[in-house]
């Protein structure tokens, strides 16, 4: 990647609670927040700290599926409802599966480094709780080969992840890595427990490990995974402004409460075609080198990292594609304690998707908004400590079953 034109910061995040089963007011039979309330409070929250509409140029929004779940489409015209300020902003809605809101992150870099803005608004949004699990299984598997819908499994991605760590389990052991997928669920757990907009901020389980070893069972859900290996289904929304240095000067915010976007690797791979290898994230893998490629850093000198852990397994297998781990030994660099929040790489700092939520339009921004807040040193309870020697972070955000990845690598301004 040639060297960036401009510098690229984001600033103001902003995160609405994740709603679904986990928080204390979520009840499925009431009314709650629908889809244009959640971008409002989010939008809104992010002009109030970067000086009100005036100052955007455009407007960028992720979402997945809201023509499904919500039977909305057409959501770049719902920034004037955020602000009357924001009417003919130029706004755009762009969607790559789970991957939509880093997508959404992208879209708003390379506006400014064409220098067509100076300050770009993006939201990341999704309401999925409007119907019963197994209809949204149907509706997430459009987010893989819809047309292996009928020879997937009922629940369509659950059942994609659990072949792969069917396959780890064989090839790796079985027994030591149930043991990394409940370390990783405990981390997940209490690292939730410090963020009050996370869904399992509420979570009150004692024995979070004993809790996540329930063997799974393939005749109720699926053969090699338990519902505790799996983010849940949420509702929410995340917003954040990508702006350039003039974008700083123009909303009053210093470096200090910025982070820099130092890199980034962005692809996707041929989505009719079956994973290359099911005990790797190949595509992952690759786009994470291209990260560190262009920003010119190592995994070394990474203070934290938000990773795509849709599933337990794809934790594992995003710590090797890291390279934080040789492939086989995911799982050993887990249980040893290495991806806690004290640990070598603190990964994940809020949750992640299994314990803050996946509001699969948002992850994306929710996981740059958890980097900013780390970074800049405004992550309240969930703060952990960022050492001079490693100033950068990193963000995997995956599409699919590995096949839209957008990883960036930041520091702070």
């Amino acid at each position: 990647m040639k060297k960036l034109r401009r510098k690229v910061y984001m600033v103001a995040g902003y995160n609405t609670i994740s709603m679904g089963t986990g928080r204390k007011e979520f009840n499925p039979k009431k009314e709650r927040p629908g889809l244009e309330e959640l971008i409002r409070e989010a939008g809104q929250a992010t002009l109030k700290m970067i000086g009100g509409a005036a100052n955007v140029d455009e407007c960028v929004i992720g979402n997945f599926m809201a023509s499904r779940f919500n039977k909305q489409a057409h959501l770049g015209s719902f920034f004037p409802y955020v602000d009357e300020g924001l009417k003919w902003k130029p706004a755009i809605s762009v969607e790559g599966a789970c991957a939509s809101g880093g997508l959404a992150l992208m879209t708003g870099i390379k506006s400014v480094l064409a220098e067509t803005a100076d300050v770009v608004l993006v939201i990341g949004v999704e309401v999925q709780n409007t119907v019963k699990a197994m209809y949204g299984a149907d509706i997430l598997a459009g987010a893989g080969w819809f047309k292996n819908r009928k020879d997937g499994h009922a629940y369509f991605f659950p059942g994609q992840f659990s072949i792969r760590a069917g396959a780890y389990f064989e090839k790796y052991g079985r027994e030591k890595t149930r043991k990394a997928f409940a370390t990783w669920f405990r981390n997940a757990i209490e690292n939730a427990r410090l963020c009050p907009t996370a869904q399992e901020y509420h979570n009150t389980t004692k024995d979070l490990e004993a809790c996540a070893m329930l063997e799974p069972n393939g005749k109720s859900f699926v053969d090699f995974l338990n519902v505790f290996d799996c983010s849940k289904v949420s509702d929410g929304a995340s917003s954040i402004a990508i702006v350039s240095e003039e974008g700083l000067k123009k909303t009053g915010i210093p470096k200090s409460e910025a982070i820099e976007v130092m890199g980034w690797g962005q692809l996707a791979a041929d989505i009719t075609m079956p994973p290359v290898e099911l005990t790797e994230l190949t595509n992952t893998k690759q786009a994470i080198k291209e990260a560190f490629e262009s920003a010119g850093i190592t995994k070394e000198q990474l203070a934290t990292a938000e990773i795509h852990d849709c599933f337990t397994i794809a934790g594992v297998l995003c710590m090797e594609a890291l390279g934080m781990a040789e492939k086989g030994k995911g799982a050993d660099f887990i249980i040893e304690g290495n991806t806690s929040r004290n640990g070598k790489l603190p990964v994940n700092t809020t949750g992640g998707l299994i314990g803050w939520g996946h509001p699969t339009g948002a992850t994306g921004v929710h996981q740059a908004i958890t980097i900013l807040e780390q970074l800049t040193g405004k992550a309240g309870a969930a703060q952990i400590s960022i050492k001079p020697e490693k100033p950068y972070a990193l963000s995997v955000n995956m599409g699919g079953d590995d096949k839209s990845i957008v990883s960036i690598v930041y520091k702070r301004g």
